[in-house]
């Protein structure tokens, strides 16, 4: 006899409010609100964000479904309507056949041997950023790390120096994006995104401002037919297998906006967190310094380095998990779905958090506490699918996560080689999660002189 589907309503619940559901919990503490559900609820949640019928699971084959069915569930929610005002529709906006073209299109720039060559790119950034860092200065390490992968990522994608008033206006409109996210964010998104609100005028004003440069840019290039070198010029250069069809200016845009905000503000974010871990567990930090000492032998780290760099791959990945890039994925069904004998109906917004699924007693031993160790012997591949995904997972995963993760290597080493980072103990360190998850208030931290034999 087949099993009997249920509806969402017959599922428990937290107790919703009349008018916004649980949009008020929600928008209060979003991060504490989910653990709430994934602790007191089944795998299937039903929730109500003001008028939008939802659901967050906490189940990792369920996860793992919904991310692999992505004809079915697709990125149209309001969330990602406002994310589209900055990238568009590339790879992280799209859906469909297009996104599958744009997907093909951009992979051959990826490839491990081009990524690889930014390597050295990556470190010398790095260098010139230290040339600032002083002896038991005070600074934030959160805007140092934005300004830093800002840097790389303006190199490596545009080939554009990062002091040119052109960085400047692209850092002003990825900065002003997270703001008003977070504002659509706290409303439930029941607000227009056209509503000419102060912050909302300043948003689009200097989104316009970025897409003058980009497209300036891209019409230089397009004339001149030069090969910078950089990742523009291999998009501008890719062709469909199908039809010998370019990337429009348009489609070359919204790539690009995509690769700035995913390339920059996300590993920015992991080393920021990851600075604070290594400060709050010296033995954790001696260790990785144990392990920089051996290999570089006071030597700058190159990409050949990264295959023995070991225990700075497991910290950055344990970082990961305590504070992830992404904590929230959402996606809407475009059709009624069976998913594990529950009925989502269409329309329904999914709700997804690597934040939740990486701090769960059912998955991770001592799930708070900073382990790196707790990587080791593969521990990853033992994992159920979507229990640890900072990337995404399913066809979806990010393009970019190779160059992330040799980016973050190559910058905790350059550093970690020299400087020892102590908190500010004044300095309150507070999770802000809009697109991606930052500090609220920056993060305040010492720089003290490592003392080596290579020194």
């Amino acid at each position: 006899m087949a099993e009997e589907t249920r509806s969402l309503k017959q599922l428990p619940a937290p107790k919703a409010g009349f008018l916004l559901g649980h949009s008020t919990h929600f928008s209060k503490d979003p991060l504490k609100f989910l653990c709430d559900c994934e602790r007191s609820y089944s795998s299937i949640v039903p929730l109500r964000l003001g008028l939008s019928q939802t659901c967050f699971l906490t189940d990792p084959s369920f996860i793992a479904e919904v991310l692999r069915e992505r004809t079915v569930f697709v990125k149209n929610t309001p969330g990602w309507q406002a994310i589209r005002t900055l990238v568009g529709v590339g790879l992280l906006g799209s859906d469909g056949d297009f996104w599958t073209r744009q997907r093909k299109l951009t992979q051959p720039t990826f490839h491990q041997r081009r990524i690889v060559a930014f390597g050295e790119l990556m470190v010398k950034a790095t260098e010139k950023m230290l040339v600032d860092w002083k002896e038991n200065a005070v600074r934030d390490i959160h805007r140092d790390m934005m300004d830093l992968t800002l840097d790389i990522v303006m190199q490596a994608l545009l080939n554009v120096n990062i002091e040119g008033k052109e960085a400047k206006a692209i850092a002003r409109a990825l900065d002003l994006s997270m703001k008003w996210f977070s504002q659509q964010q706290k409303r439930g998104f029941l607000l227009p995104i056209n509503i000419p609100l102060p912050l909302t005028r300043r948003y689009f004003a200097s989104v316009r401002e970025m897409d003058g440069f980009i497209f300036k840019l891209i019409q230089q290039r397009r004339v001149s037919s030069e090969d910078t070198g950089d990742l523009l010029s291999m998009l501008l250069h890719v062709k469909d297998e199908t039809d010998g069809s370019q990337m429009s200016d348009r489609q070359l845009r919204d790539e690009l906006a995509t690769l700035m905000l995913a390339g920059h503000e996300t590993t920015a974010n992991a080393l920021t967190w990851t600075w604070m871990l290594l400060a709050q567990n010296p033995q954790v930090e001696a260790k990785l310094h144990q392990e920089l000492d051996v290999v570089l032998q006071g030597r700058l780290p190159s990409a050949a380095d990264l295959p023995h760099l070991t225990f700075a791959q497991n910290i950055l990945k344990e970082s990961m998990r305590l504070y992830p890039p992404i904590v929230l994925m959402a996606r809407s069904a475009i059709q009624d779905y069976v998913l594990m004998g529950c009925r989502i109906p269409k329309k329904c917004i999914v709700l997804m958090s690597p934040w939740v699924m990486h701090r769960s007693d059912r998955y991770f031993e001592d799930p708070l506490s900073f382990q790196p160790e707790r990587w080791e012997n593969d521990m990853e591949k033992r994992l159920p699918k979507c229990t640890y995904f900072p990337f995404g997972e399913g066809p979806r995963i990010c393009i970019g996560k190779s160059f992330a993760q040799m980016e973050s290597i190559l910058i905790l080493a350059t550093i970690a080689q020299r400087y020892r980072l102590r908190l500010e103990t004044e300095h309150e360190i507070v999770p802000f999660p809009s697109i991606t998850l930052r500090p609220r208030d920056g993060l305040q931290m010492h720089l003290l002189r490592r003392q080596t034999a290579f020194a």
